[in-house]
């Protein structure tokens, strides 16, 4: 059976809508205050199970408080193994998000149990029946090597490396695809020039994501593709990128290529930007599938 452990975070989001975000020290008036399931690593956990059509797990930590258990509740209605999950004493990952007129967001996220999580027996036995392993960078980093040094042979390391931060050359080594959107992957390049080529010298495959427009699929040995995105009228982009990385892992772990598992990706992506919310924006494997034309999963 085709398996992907999401390594990652869980948060608690806390969204209104606003006409546009605030300035600096500018307070703007909004609507009404919503809460739903969120965080990066739960997210792509319930795109992998829902949208992907896998058997997915997720490894991450959550607080003893109401808050966690709304996540829990999340993650198991959509399918998603919750028994590597860990309850720590403290409040559970925050994300304070903005949703402006035109469905871009901004968010920050405190990270609460998300910092304390840490890899025991069972999760590297989970890890390294995986065929594909993914993880994001709102969790420690040194939890995030452990996961790619946990996997077996043959199976993919997929890092998703956001929120964007400086990684250690021991975590360059360890990933086997890297997924970033053009900002993420400016920041890591730090030079001029096609950002996918430039990490190509570090990384044997790169997916850059263009948000609308699609995204550059880069593998060494091969021409970048661009994959193009698929039009769709947006309300809210909060769990776009997240669902992309989710079907995306799903569709390597089931064998596909890595343009083919994109342009699935890609299907699923557009579908999220038209519905609210981040986990509820997921959509069906069968309705990922109609929307790029092809058979369901």
């Amino acid at each position: 059976m085709s398996a992907v452990v999401v390594v990652g975070s869980a948060n608690v989001d806390l969204v209104v809508d606003v006409e546009r975000p605030p300035r600096a020290g500018e307070t703007v008036l909004g609507g009404d205050l919503r809460r739903n399931p969120g965080g990066k690593g739960a997210n792509q956990a319930v795109a992998a199970a829902v949208a992907g059509g896998v058997d997915t797990t997720f490894v991450g930590a959550l607080g003893t408080d109401e808050p966690a258990d709304l996540l829990l509740a999340s993650l198991q209605g959509a399918g998603v193994r919750t028994d590597l999950v860990d309850r720590i004493d403290g409040a559970t990952g925050t994300a304070l998000i903005t949703v402006s007129s035109d469905g871009e967001n901004t968010i920050v996220v405190a990270p609460g149990a998300n910092a304390r999580l840490k890899l025991g027996t069972p999760h590297v036995k989970r890890i390294a029946a995986a065929d594909v392993v993914l993880a994001q960078l709102e969790i420690p980093l040194d939890v995030v090597l452990a996961a790619a040094r946990a996997r077996r042979p043959g199976a993919v390391m997929a890092l998703n490396a956001a929120p964007a931060r400086d990684l250690p050359d021991e975590m360059w080594g360890a990933i086997d695809l890297l997924i970033v959107n053009e900002h993420e992957a400016s920041d890591l390049v730090r030079t001029s020039g096609p950002a996918a080529s430039k990490l190509l010298e570090r990384v044997p495959a790169v997916v850059v994501t263009l948000g609308g427009d699609g995204c550059v699929v880069a593998e060494r040995g091969s021409e970048p593709l661009h994959i193009p995105g698929i039009r769709a009228d947006v309300v809210d982009t909060t769990g776009a990128g997240d669902t992309f990385c989710g079907v995306l892992a799903a569709g390597l772990a089931r064998g596909l290529s890595l343009p083919d598992a994109a342009r699935l990706a890609c299907a699923a992506g557009a579908l999220a930007v038209t519905r609210p919310g981040a986990q509820g924006a997921v959509p069906t494997a069968a309705e990922v599938a109609s929307f790029a034309g092809g058979k369901a999963p």
